[in-house]
């Protein structure tokens, strides 16, 4: 398609109608044009076509597709190849099924736990969300299926998330919320992004300049088109002027009407409109009609099993319970009622309907050899009125087995796009139904599923083993199954916080918010960085996971080569790591950076590089992980910009937050950053800049010590009025500097600078 061509020969009602979608999945086509229609629909863990016209919600009646693992299972992987694998699976059905576009990946932070669709995102931590992200939209497109980021941006909350404002400051904006949509719009150029519903700072995101176009194309290069979250548009024409290009669902005349009277009446420019109609039929142009090779959904389901078990988080195992050895001829009990009714995603509009259902209990029936599988239900699916004479049962099935196994986790009426959770507690005929078994039986493993953090302090001590499972996708119970047996090695990593207490968590005074505004006042202390630096116990820090081997970690070597100002900064960080165990194991080394001579408040650590190796026993490799200057930066409020100080930088490298096993420091020496001087900056702060300091001690003179002379002399007193902006300064009389002077000093320092 001549895409230039075919804008130039659309009239302008037909350009307006190529700005919002002809029906709920669908762009529109103008035959006469020669411009078909493309479908997008809902992901991102597995393929959501509803054939046909839509329900009035987009929710129900959806084909069947591989429902792989969820983000927040598929983030404790950190398995960046896994990662594109699954999307190149996804990419191959949405093919098969003629869908042009995956809304998906979500990489919104999980700032609080409570979210209720935390189960769609991956991580506390951008690097996290946007390593993994990236590697899946690659994986997508490389099959001629785009991908939709989202939700573009700080939408962490469901409470009134149509409306909410998140009142953010620019400085958490640019470290926490924005950069794994950065890197994955950098890195792997996504075909659409998705804005979110809510407002940042009174602004809705979908006719927000600065964030669509400004950064999002200004500043980091996108190239595709913007598309709304469905019924995010609140000004169609306002939306458009901002730099969103679709609307969907469409607000069918309504918007058009609008679109065509602003461009006739000179309130938006046509070629703003052609901007964005260029961008759509660009979209179009890309994707394909070709149904690509033929599925093979068996082997898909063997990729959702394999990714399953690279998620699974062992978070204890005492006296090495796992895996399990069952003696011959024993019984194994199997209790909850999740083991044989699994929740293995979370409900809303990512939603699918799989192709197939594996359960805990008949992969366990089926691989534990020589053994006796017998289930329990235990508990009902949320407080029924048997959970008493079902716990009944299933202690007695624990007095004479050899091993418990209980299946516990969150109802799926617990989280669910549309509402945030209350709480972070299991029902509570779960967690007392532990307290019995225990007692019944010493040798209780516990297997969670959820979709986000939940409070195990209060009850899971008196488990020997707890496997988080998150919400694992379709085949989440064969991989369990794998790895309760010692098939399969667990790999996973907590990629968010495991908190002792709800009030714990950093944003708990601040979420949801009111009266539609929500303050993100912990600020960049988010997830582990603000447990960190508020010194709080936890259940299981971030990037913590168990194995069935052990890993030593040694020769940490750390190199700096070019320079800030040269802008070639590169440190290098090698390790070498060895697994020290009898089994084949996969480690997630990490590598964090703290910056303690920062003249601003940060985190004490910072999750900066990761990699995940594969290790026969016994067999070493070095692990080499790379920093920037952009690693080493804070985002300064006060210049606009990233801003490296020069001084001491810790790095560590460990296991987990809280597991570093090998530390060093560096000194990284890079020209000071003056703050922007005006007539409100502070004595001080002139004082102490590199240009204004020298021009205002000639003004006023110096001693040879280079301090002020007269009264400002007065170490005591320059202490005292040293935070005085300079002008409020020149109304004191004696201080030397007056109104006049002020303004040749100003003059100057223009000229210099």
């Amino acid at each position: 398609m001549d895409v230039d061509a075919v804008v130039a020969g659309l009239s302008l009602a037909e350009k307006a109608s190529l700005c919002r979608g002809s029906g709920f999945w669908h762009t529109q086509a103008i035959e006469r044009a020669g411009i078909p229609r493309v479908m997008v629909t809902d992901g991102p863990h597995g393929l959501r076509k509803q054939p046909g016209d839509a329900d009035h919600v987009g929710l129900s009646g959806s084909v069947p597709a591989t429902c792989f693992p969820t983000a927040s299972a598929l983030a404790s992987s950190f398995d960046t190849d896994l990662l594109y694998r699954v999307g190149e699976a996804l990419g191959r059905e949405c093919r098969a099924e003629q869908v042009g576009v995956l809304l998906g990946p979500g990489v919104n932070i999980k700032r609080s736990p409570l979210c209720g669709r935390n189960f769609e995102y991956f991580s506390e931590d951008p690097l996290v969300a946007g390593v993994l992200a990236a590697a899946a939209v690659r994986g997508v497109q490389s099959q001629g299926v785009g991908t939709s980021l989202k939700h573009f941006a700080a939408n962490n909350q469901e409470t009134d998330r149509l409306r909410v404002s998140a009142d953010v400051d620019e400085r958490t904006l640019r470290e926490i919320y924005l950069p794994a949509f950065e890197r994955v719009v950098t890195e792997a150029q996504p075909w659409t992004v998705m804005c979110s519903y809510n407002k940042i700072n009174g602004t809705y995101a979908s006719q927000h300049h600065w964030l669509l176009t400004e950064v999002l194309r200004d500043e980091w290069g996108f190239e595709g088109m913007v598309v709304s979250d469905w019924g995010a548009v609140a000004d169609r024409v306002a939306a458009l002027a901002a730099g969103l290009d679709l609307e969907m669902p469409p607000n069918l005349q309504t918007s058009d009407a609008q679109i065509i009277e602003a461009v006739q009446s000179g309130a938006l420019d046509e070629a703003v409109l052609d901007t964005a109609v260029t961008r759509v039929l660009n979209l179009v142009d890309r994707t394909t009609t070709d149904k690509g090779d033929p599925l093979d959904l068996e082997a898909h389901h063997a990729l959702a099993r394999a990714a399953a078990r690279d998620c699974l988080v062992l978070l204890r195992n005492d006296d090495t319970i796992l895996p399990l050895t069952p003696e011959p001829g024993s019984t194994l009990a199997v209790i909850g009622e999740f083991a044989r009714t699994p929740r293995y995603q979370g409900a809303g509009s990512s939603q699918v309907n799989p192709t197939k259902v594996e359960t805990a209990l008949d992969e366990l029936t089926r691989a534990a050899e020589g053994v006796t599988v017998a289930f329990a239900a235990g508990f009902g699916l949320g407080t029924t009125a048997d959970d008493e004479s079902l716990a009944q049962e299933a202690v007695e099935l624990a007095s004479r087995a050899h091993t418990v196994v209980a299946f516990l986790g969150l109802p799926a009426s617990d989280e669910s796009e549309g509402f945030d959770r209350d709480h972070l507690d299991l029902p509570a005929s779960q967690t007392a139904l532990v307290v019995r078994l225990v007692a019944a039986n010493p040798r209780l493993v516990v297997v969670l599923a959820n979709g986000s953090a939940i409070r195990l302090d209060g009850w899971e001590h008196h488990a020997k083993a707890v496997l988080e499972t998150w919400l694992g996708g379709q085949a989440a119970g064969g991989a369990i199954a794998d790895v309760l047996l010692g098939t399969a090695n667990p790999s996973g990593r907590l990629a968010e916080t495991l908190p002792l207490r709800l009030e714990d968590n950093p944003s708990y005074l601040n979420f949801p918010g009111d009266s539609g505004h929500v303050r993100y006042g912990e600020g960049v202390f988010v997830g582990y960085r603000g447990y960190d630096a508020l010194a709080r116990e936890v259940s299981y820090p971030f990037g913590h996971g168990l194995s069935y081997t052990t890993f030593e970690y040694a020769d940490l070597v750390v190199e700096q080569t070019g320079s800030h100002a040269a802008g070639d900064l590169a440190i290098s960080v090698k390790c070498n790591v060895t697994n020290t165990g009898q089994r084949a194991g996969k480690e997630v080394v990490q590598l964090y950076v703290g910056a303690p001579d920062a003249s601003v408040a940060r985190p004490i650590r910072e999750l900066k590089s990761f990699a995940k190796v594969d290790l026969a026993p016994g067999e070493t490799t070095q692990v080499e992980l790379m920093l920037g200057s952009r690693d080493l930066s804070y985002w300064s409020e006060l210049h606009h910009r990233w801003v490296l100080e020069a001084g001491r930088f810790d790095l560590a490298v460990g296991a987990s937050s809280r597991d570093l096993r090998l530390t060093t420091s560096l000194d990284v020496d890079t020209p000071p950053v003056a703050a922007p001087l005006d007539d409100s900056s502070s004595l001080q702060e002139w004082l102490a800049d590199p240009i204004g300091g020298p021009l205002l001690l000639a003004s006023i003179g110096a001693s040879d010590a280079g301090t002020p002379n007269g009264v400002l002399g007065d170490a005591e007193l320059l202490q005292v009025i040293g935070n005085f902006p300079l002008r409020r300064l020149c109304a004191f009389p004696g201080m030397v500097v007056d109104n006049k002077t002020l303004d040749g000093l100003l003059e100057q320092l223009g000229a210099q600078r």
